[in-house]
């Protein structure tokens, strides 16, 4: 036990002491622009944009630890607020090379190459990260302000993950997971999804605005993976630790998703007013339509069921939150919670032990996301009203890989970090609760 916490100490420590040592490379000019090119308008959007996403990931923390029992309040929510630590030097040292450097890994199509992993060297430590604008990411703000931006979504994509396996995982274990997670599978849909030559985005022809699904797809599947691997807890039934925590944590994600796709836009501008409309619009319809069919089914309308609903909302409009109107965002809130409504009610998944039904709601609402995008997205050749079947057939194709991928990777990893370092707690910590058991606190101590 002592081993694998010393392994985690010494791979937290070695980050910054390689990074004073790291040999500083000459910039590849190519690929920079002048100061003159920097709009000021843009950046301090972007600066704006980067802390509401930032805020986002406490806001996870509450959301979640409102829901799960009493006894597991505390680390529940450490587990979504150490991804601020944990993905933020992995972002810095490599992941955010992997993501956006240059092409390392890929297909050649047709004499073109298409990237599947960007080039970890490239970037690694934020080297050649400064001031001047990236001329293929971000051509009018500060490079570093474009990695620090996108290093906010990395953060809350494994911070995601965490409700599924809730109340029942090792808080070592879940340290490496989210490393590895990051690594393997975040940065190589970030890079096919949104660098200029990444394979789904530049030969498939998907578009994803804001994230459903490099974040929300990939979390979501890495959910359902997680809960099977991990099992069903002992003690399933229990009411939940605070329901005000939830209500809070949901205005602080709503408050912060606008700078998750208002920000998308990379720029103060037209787009970016319409994804906050988009955004607003469509969790309202959200939240609105899922306590209603709670009623016409029978139940009563609770507010832990309104706020579920409203994040639902903001799942399904994020890849096309720049791509649709106001009144099409009203279509993306009602269809994605009634389907994810039917789904978290439905018998076959009460069967599997997704604590806090995240699988129902990020990975069904990314996939009714991507497929709604895919049908309305004002964007030539973006999706089927505005590029015909086949551009529907192909974003369907790539639909089933990155969930094939986002599932399969996750299990793999999750099973083969399971043989060094134990998942599951041991059924007398989870009795007595993980608070307790993994970080010696509890709601009266604290």
């Amino acid at each position: 036990m002592k081993n694998k916490w010393k392994l985690a100490f010494l791979i937290t420590i070695a980050a910054p002491v390689v990074s004073f040592f790291w040999k500083v490379k000459d910039p590849v000019i190519d690929h920079f622009g002048t100061e003159d090119q920097l709009v000021f308008a843009d950046i301090a959007w972007l600066l704006t944009a980067s802390c509401l996403v930032l805020l986002m990931t406490p806001g996870l923390s509450l959301f979640y630890g409102g829901m799960v029992g009493k006894k597991n309040l505390i680390s529940t929510m450490l587990q979504s607020f150490i991804s601020l630590g944990v993905v933020s030097m992995l972002w810095v040292v490599v992941a955010f090379s992997l993501s956006f450097g240059d092409a390392w890994l890929g297909i050649t199509i047709d004499g073109t190459h298409y990237g599947i992993l960007g080039n970890p060297f490239q970037f690694m430590f934020f080297d050649q990260v400064a001031t001047l604008p990236h001329l293929g990411l971000g051509t009018t703000i500060p490079f570093v302000l474009f990695a620090l931006f996108q290093m906010k979504f990395a953060v809350i994509t494994p911070a995601i993950i965490t409700g599924s396996f809730a109340e029942r995982v090792r808080f070592i274990g879940y340290l490496f997971f989210i490393g590895i997670f990051t690594v393997l599978v975040y940065a190589p849909l970030c890079h096919m999804v949104w660098h200029p030559d990444g394979l789904i985005g530049a030969y498939f022809g998907v578009v994803d605005f804001a994230g459903g699904t490099v974040v929300h797809i990939s979390a979501g599947l890495a959910s359902l993976a997680g809960a099977l691997f991990i099992g069903k807890r002992k003690s399933p039934n229990h009411d939940p630790s605070n329901v005000t925590y939830v209500i809070l944590g949901t205005g602080m994600l709503w408050f912060g998703w606008f700078g998750f796709n208002a920000g998308s836009s990379l720029a103060a501008n037209g787009t970016a007013a319409m994804a906050f409309a988009t955004t607003t619009i469509s969790s309202a319809t959200a939240m609105m339509t899922w306590v209603l069919f709670d009623r016409i089914q029978g139940r009563k309308i609770s507010a832990m069921q309104a706020c579920i609903g409203a994040v639902v909302g903001l799942v399904v409009i994020t890849p096309a939150a720049g791509y649709v109107s106001v009144p099409q965002s009203f279509i993306f809130g009602f269809i994605g919670a009634i389907v994810s409504n039917l789904l978290m009610n439905a018998k076959f998944l009460k069967k599997i032990d997704d604590t806090l039904d995240v699988f129902a709601c990020h990975g069904i609402g990314g996939i009714m996301g991507m497929i709604l995008t895919a049908i309305f997205a004002n964007k030539e050749g973006a999706s089927l009203l505005h590029g015909g079947w086949g551009v529907f057939a192909s974003h369907m194709m790539v639909l089933v890989g990155v969930a094939v991928f986002s599932f399969a990777a996750s299990y793999l990893i999750f099973f083969v970090l399971n043989k060094f370092v134990t998942l599951r707690v041991r059924e007398e910590y989870e009795e007595i609760g993980l608070d307790l058991s993994q970080h010696g606190e509890s709601l009266k101590s604290s």
